[in-house]
């Protein structure tokens, strides 16, 4: 396992606030660095990490030479409150250098992670001063590793941030790593990439690499994870899988169902209705019939009524003349 003084230098733009990283860019950033810090920590009890802003008011530096992971959260919650302004790589970088070259142990490699998720402001974006900062870094030992997410991925894939990260390798021990957006875990990208590798004791070539110091920080492995170094997190994330693939189907299965019981449902009030108007037709019709006839047999019994009425007056009349 390696001996490294770390310091990492993370992104508090104004960018961070996007939501394309569940919860947020700066959130997934945050879980990625408290990964990378213990990490760090487990792989080499000597080891130390440092913590570093680069946006806001301008770079500050955060948490210098720790052991703890506490310092380190307490500083990125700090680091959340004062979201804002424009990255500036060249300057954190140079400050990230300062602090590593005054490290306690001196045997400690030293090593920067930047993490890039906003475009590239100022002279960061001006390749040359980026390879003659990068050359510096080279002399002096120093390795760097480039997380770029968001905005950053376009920035990654321009010539400033690859020229940089070619010429401050030193036998591949600088890598350039590119997390799109997904439904993948920020930190899961990153403990998987060649960044981590040597502190997990990865062997070589477990890391799927894009080049000689340049990695698209994803892998082969089915959810991003080696079956062979952690088993039971792949079996668990394989069954999670399959879990949801049963219940989507199932859920399907019964939507199609109540689609086609409700077509049926009204198919047959369809056809029980059409039967009913068919039944009712013939039932109205003759109905009026008998109502017309009704209204005869009410004439006729009028008329009687009448001609009795007549007869029986005429009686009376012959009878009152016979008297």
């Amino acid at each position: 396992m390696p001996l490294e003084a770390t310091m990492v230098i993370i992104d508090n733009s104004e960018y961070m606030r996007n939501g394309d990283y569940m919860p947020s860019r700066f959130d997934a950033q945050a879980d990625a660095v408290n990964t990378i810090v213990q990490t760090k920590i487990d792989s080499n009890p000597e080891n130390t990490v440092g913590v570093m802003t680069m946006a806001h008011k301008g770079p500050e530096v955060l948490v210098t030479h720790s052991k703890e992971l506490g310092q380190v959260i307490k500083g990125l919650h700090a680091a959340s409150l004062n979201m804002g302004g424009y990255i500036d790589i060249p300057t954190a970088v140079n400050i990230a250098q300062l602090a590593l070259k005054h490290r306690e142990n001196k045997n400690l490699r030293q090593r920067i992670i930047v993490f890039v998720g906003s475009p590239l402001q100022g002279t960061a974006g001006d390749e040359r001063e980026m390879v003659k900062l990068a050359k510096k870094l080279k002399k002096n030992n120093v390795a760097v590793d480039l997380i770029v997410f968001g905005d950053g991925i376009e920035e990654g894939e321009s010539s400033v941030l690859k020229a940089f990260t070619e010429n401050v390798s030193s036998a591949d021990n600088s890598h350039l790593v590119s997390v799109p957006p997904g439904p993948h875990l920020l930190s899961d990208m990153i403990i998987s990439s060649p960044i981590l590798a040597e502190d997990r004791g990865m062997p070589p070539g477990t890391a799927v690499a894009a080049g000689p110091s340049t990695t698209s920080g994803t892998s082969d492995y089915e959810f991003g994870v080696d079956p062979n170094l952690d088993p039971e997190l792949a079996m668990a994330l394989r069954m999670s899988m399959e879990e949801e693939r049963a219940r989507q189907a199932a859920e399907d299965q019964a939507r199609q169902a109540t689609t086609d019981g409700s077509q049926a449902t009204h198919s047959r009030d369809g056809v029980t209705n059409d039967t009913e108007e068919l039944q009712q037709a013939p039932a109205a019709s003759e109905g009026r019939d008998v109502d017309m006839d009704g209204d005869d047999e009410e004439d006729l019994d009028e008329e009687e009524a009448i001609a009795r009425a007549i007869e029986m007056s005429m009686k009376q009349d012959q009878e009152e003349h016979k008297k």
